[in-house]
C-alpha cells in the first residue's frame, strides 16, 4: 500500500488534466454540517490540489500538505494565494497546530492506520471538522463495466483499493465512518452522497485509469495492453458514475 501511496507522482500532470475535480455541493455540504465560520483547514494527501481549489475558494485559509514532490509541483501552479503548501505526509505533521476543519481528499485509506485517529484529533480544533471524501471512478453502465472488466482481468484482476477495515460494499456505513462511530474523539458521524454523472471521451476515460494506481504500478508493457484491451470494447464516449461520497464526524469538545 505504501508504494502505490507514492506512485502518483509519475502520472502528476495526467492526474491534473483527467481525474474529475470535486463540485462546490460538496463545500456546501460541509459548511452546513459546520454550523458556524471555517476560517482555518488542514489539508492532507492534496495530490495536484482538486479539492484544494474548492474550499480555498470558499475563503478559507487552506494549509495543503502532499507527500510527493511532484505531486507537489503540479499543485502550486493552479493554487490560489491563500494556500500555504507543506511537503509531508499525514503521519509527518507536527500535533503543534490546530485546525477549523481537517479534510482528505480520496486519501485517507494511503495512511497508517496505526494511532490515525488519536494523530487526527490532534488536528482538529475541539468542535471543528473532519472530513473524507472521493470519487469512485466508475463507469455508469453495468455491461460497459463487466466488459472493460474482462478486458482487464488476464493482467488485473481488481483496480479498485479494498475498503481498509474490511466492511463489506452493501452494510448502510461505510469506512471511515465505521472507524469514526468507533472513535474516542469524534462524534456526530455523518455519511453523505452528492449524485453526479459525467461523459466524457473513451481516450479521457483512459487518461483517468492511467492515474489509478492499480494501473500505474503495472510493468509498462503490461498496462499499454491493458489500455489497448479496454479501448476496444469502449465506444466513443462513456458515461461515469462520479458521485462523491463524504463522511463527516465532529471532534469531542
Amino acid at each position: 500500500m505504501v508504494a502505490r501511496a507514492l506512485s502518483f507522482g509519475a502520472v502528476a500532470e495526467a492526474y491534473e488534466r483527467f481525474r474529475p475535480g470535486y463540485p462546490v455541493e460538496l463545500l456546501d455540504l460541509v459548511l452546513a454540517y459546520a454550523g458556524g465560520p471555517i476560517r482555518t483547514a488542514l489539508e492532507f494527501g492534496a495530490g495536484t490540489g482538486k479539492a484544494t481549489r474548492l474550499f480555498a475558494q470558499g475563503g478559507i485559509a487552506v494549509t495543503a500538505t502532499e507527500p510527493d514532490a511532484a505531486m507537489l509541483a503540479e499543485m502550486r501552479k493552479h493554487l490560489p494565494a491563500n494556500v500555504t503548501t507543506v511537503q509531508a505526509a499525514f503521519e509527518d505533521l507536527p500535533p503543534d497546530s490546530s485546525y477549523d476543519l481537517v479534510y482528505s481528499a480520496a486519501a485517507l485509506h494511503w495512511t497508517n492506520p496505526e494511532g490515525r485517529w488519536a494523530r487526527m484529533s490532534a488536528l482538529v480544533e475541539p468542535g471543528g471538522v473532519f472530513a473524507s471524501f472521493g470519487v469512485p471512478i466508475q463507469l455508469a453502465d453495468p455491461d460497459l463495466k463487466e466488459a472493460v472488466r474482462a478486458a482487464r482481468a488476464p493482467y488485473l484482476e481488481d483496480d479498485g483499493v479494498p475498503s481498509p477495515d474490511g466492511t463489506p460494499a452493501d452494510r448502510p456505513m461505510q469506512w471511515p465512518g465505521t472507524e469514526l462511530q468507533q472513535s474516542e474523539w469524534f462524534t456526530d458521524v455523518r455519511q453523505s452522497v452528492i449524485e453526479r454523472r459525467l461523459t466524457i471521451s473513451a481516450d479521457e476515460y483512459i487518461g483517468q485509469l492511467s492515474t489509478v494506481s492499480a494501473y500505474v504500478m503495472l510493468q509498462p508493457a503490461d498496462r499499454e495492453q491493458v489500455f489497448r484491451r479496454i479501448l476496444q470494447v469502449l465506444p466513443q464516449t462513456v458515461e461515469l458514475n462520479a458521485e462523491v461520497h463524504a463522511h463527516l464526524a465532529r471532534r469531542h469538545h
